[in-house]
């Protein structure tokens, strides 16, 4: 039949494809400095992309006409998925070793952000690859929303996307600090007013995204406005325009200053106090500060992006950008070449800018000079 057929298309794919992936994957992992390429975590994350590459290297010269060849490899796609689960809380926990262990400069600092942004990148379009797989043609996976073309959503209904993460974030935040804002959603259809808003895109990836800028609004406006007798809401306009989704969340949190706002999206920086591994009673509004950044990839794996704009005093506006149209929204993937490996090295050049009230006493008197 047509399913088939199509089940041997995408193992044709998938078996070529994500050996590549993970095979680049690696490369990178081995330029990263000696020091966090030693530490456990580094090593045991290592070891899963290296058992799980041999494992899809098998199905290389495999027939896909063979029935069993197929079932095997849905087998091994759910066994590589499952090894994989712990890999963020892993590598997190591997930079958090380097950390307590070593003295990290600035070069190392944006040599670890590059890596781990093209990291997190690729994993989440290897499990995107194999989560369709799965979804599509293991007839024990087969119990999605009957829309859903395996976790892509045709007609995804960004507004109820909405509703679900804020309910789930505002339980969480009730169970901590026994009090969470209300919502206020405003919808602007630009292409069809007066319409629903709905595009072709994954609900679970939405999902992470708005989930973790809730729990961030969330958790500021609280502790912001602690002696308030009620929270401001938190308001949220979604619009939908010629070729972009736009969707802002505006709180009334205090905001961040300018200078911690890139900070907030580094794997380096934390604002949250750090979590222990083996705790699951851990602070629910908190982690290893991973939630800003990795939601940005989210956003930009499909061609979006998500920003954050911030009143110190105030509040912050979070913006997430989708593309309108399902053509237009093609991954994003990192590329390994030498371009890339020139990142790992260790050398760093001279700022072209400087601040002069800031700079050495030679400095200003070679200014005054002029």
């Amino acid at each position: 039949g047509s399913t088939n057929g199509c089940e041997r298309t995408s193992f044709a794919f998938l078996r070529q494809e994500l050996p590549v992936r993970f095979a680049n994957i690696l490369k990178e992992i081995d330029l990263l400095p000696d020091k966090l390429l030693g530490t456990p975590s580094v090593q045991l994350v290592k070891s899963w992309y290296v058992q799980s590459l041999m494992e899809l290297v098998e199905f290389h010269q495999k027939s896909p006409d063979d029935q069993k060849v197929l079932s095997d490899f849905i087998d091994t796609l759910i066994r590589v998925r499952n090894r994989h689960h712990d890999v963020v809380p892993t590598m997190a926990q591997g930079v958090i070793e380097y950390k307590d262990t070593f003295k990290v400069d600035p070069v190392t600092n944006q040599n670890i952000q590059y890596f781990l942004d093209r990291f997190y990148m690729s994993r989440i379009s290897t499990r995107m690859l194999m989560n369709q797989h799965t979804l599509l043609f293991d007839d024990k996976s087969r119990s999605g929303h009957p829309r859903h073309i395996g976790s892509i959503d045709p007609c995804c209904d960004v507004a109820e996307v909405v509703n679900d993460a804020f309910e789930s974030s505002k339980m969480l935040c009730e169970q901590y600090y026994l009090t969470a804002p209300e919502l206020k959603l405003t919808q602007v259809n630009g292409k069809l007013p007066g319409e629903q808003i709905n595009i072709v895109y994954v609900p679970s990836h939405l999902f992470h995204m708005l989930f973790e800028l809730f729990k961030n609004s969330m958790r500021a406006t609280v502790e912001f406005q602690e002696n308030s007798p009620s929270l401001s809401p938190i308001e949220v306009t979604v619009v939908l325009g010629q070729e972009d989704l736009a969707i802002k969340i505006s709180d009334r949190g205090g905001g961040v200053p300018v200078r911690k706002i890139e900070k907030l999206f580094s794997y380096m920086y934390s604002t949250a106090p750090r979590p222990r591994m083996d705790d699951g009673r851990n602070a629910p509004l908190a982690g290893f500060g991973y939630g800003l950044p990795i939601s940005r990839l989210y956003a930009k794996y499909f061609q979006g992006d998500l920003n954050l704009y911030s009143i110190c005093g105030y509040g912050t506006d979070a913006i997430i950008y989708l593309k309108a149209l399902s053509t237009d929204s093609v991954e994003k993937l990192p590329v390994f070449n030498k371009s890339a490996s020139k990142h790992y090295q260790t050398t760093t050049e001279a700022d072209d800018w400087c601040v002069p009230s800031k700079g050495s006493r030679s400095g200003s008197e070679q200014s005054a000079a002029v």
